[in-house]
């Protein structure tokens, strides 16, 4: 089982940045995919997740209206668009697979993260 991301970096607030979950080693079409994100001396928080038993997307509230989030079942990949960026979503972003919704405690697979530093 492999979770890859992609597409972390440096934005200025106000502006965009595109990650991307490249999923492979297991049956991709059963789990839900979700990206979480973690702040240094913070919980690991859901952001969004996509697919699961009601094939739904999801989003915490302060994300809402300004992330969204899509599958590509053919490449197996899950993409988080990011617009209009605040200084508070500075963190190390993961990809998740799992049963779904936005509980770190209901994924099983993990991938390494990346780094996404929003500057004011």
């Amino acid at each position: 089982v492999q979770l890859v991301e992609s597409g972390g970096g440096l934005v200025q607030a106000g502006g965009s940045l595109r990650l991307s979950c490249a999923a492979s080693g297991f049956a991709f079409d059963d789990y839900a995919i979700a990206w979480f994100r973690q702040a240094p001396g913070k919980e690991r928080e859901g952001v969004a997740c996509i697919g699961g038993a009601d094939g739904g997307t999801y989003y915490t509230e302060s994300v809402q209206g300004r992330f969204v989030i899509s599958s590509d079942n053919a490449r197996n990949t899950v993409d988080l668009q990011m617009n209009s960026l605040k200084p508070e979503d500075t963190a190390v972003y993961y990809c998740a697979a799992g049963l779904g919704y936005l509980h770190p405690g209901e994924y099983d697979y993990w991938g390494q993260g990346t780094q996404v530093t929003v500057s004011s």
